[in-house]
């Protein structure tokens, strides 16, 4: 049993890691009530500290081991070191608060293990699946936080969320994942266009690559329209989970003016509040 002095230094630590590398988020999670605010915080911490795993590997065994110890943490498994571990004892204490499924966090885990691997995404309909797997996982699992339990309308909503908030990440996340030999956009429709992954992961063929990205920023603000014709549908309470949306047009936006291989897509820092301030004044 964790002491409510170490779990509230674990919830600090997971709000400190969510500031310092995904901001966005974190910008999102500051306008959460404040009594559930930190649970959203150590599962986007959570989220964080799987996606990470890649980068501290050289190997995909140390990597499958470190997956492992999450996946028998959450499962109840784990001994010892997992009340040591701030963001797992946060997560651990956010689950049991809100009976929250943990299955839907061991999928996030089985779903990261593609990040280990060179492999291309094989198809659209895998991408989707794992974006599903990765980002729709947190939404519904906030908004169950946010309104205490369940909401049989939240799902939907999450899903599409997801989709439409990981195909923007990924997109601008794409130089960064091509210079270490990742490729996460389809390779079905890289080979319509004449591409092979080994052109993306050496930068070529910018040209025949921006299309097919033209039709993926397409394919995310499809189910940005989706999630948001859902959203209204669901219960208020669970409505600012979403909130990471605000960010999802702009992104697209800058995308739709970047070179495929260029500078990671950014927005002005100063304007992220504000986007968020009238995305939230929709819900």
């Amino acid at each position: 049993m964790v002491s409510s002095s170490r779990l509230d230094d674990a919830y600090r630590y997971c709000e400190g890691l969510v500031r310092d590398h995904d901001r966005d988020r974190w910008l999102a999670d500051e306008l959460l009530p404040e009594q559930k605010r930190r649970h959203a915080l150590a599962i986007h911490a959570f989220s964080y500290e799987a996606a990470r795993i890649r980068e501290t590997i050289h190997e995909a065994m140390p990597g499958e081991i470190r997956l492992q110890w999450w996946i028998d943490a959450i499962e109840g498994e784990a001994r010892g070191d997992v009340a040591a571990h701030p963001v797992a004892a946060a997560l651990i204490d956010t689950i049991r608060h809100f009976s929250l499924r943990r299955s839907g966090f061991v999928n996030l885990l089985e779903a990261r293990r593609f990040d280990l691997y060179d492999d291309a995404m094989p198809t659209l309909n895998d991408l989707e699946g794992y974006a599903g797997e990765t980002a729709s996982v947190l939404f519904l699992e906030i908004a169950q936080v946010l309104c205490d339990g369940a909401d049989p309308k939240a799902a939907d909503a999450a899903g599409h969320a997801g989709v439409a908030y990981a195909l923007t990440g990924l997109m601008r996340a794409l130089p960064i994942h091509a210079r270490r030999n990742q490729v996460y956009i389809p390779a079905d429709l890289l080979k319509a266009s004449g591409i092979e992954p080994d052109d993306v992961r050496q930068g070529r063929k910018a040209e025949e690559l921006a299309g097919v990205l033209s039709a993926l920023r397409d394919q995310a603000a499809g189910h940005l329209d989706k999630a948001l014709a859902a959203l209204a549908e669901m219960d208020p309470r669970a409505k600012p989970a979403f909130l990471p949306l605000a960010f999802v047009t702009p992104y697209l936006k800058t995308l739709a003016k970047a070179a495929p291989y260029g500078p990671v897509a950014e927005i002005s820092a100063w304007r992220k509040p504000l986007l968020l301030w009238r995305f939230g004044r929709r819900l």
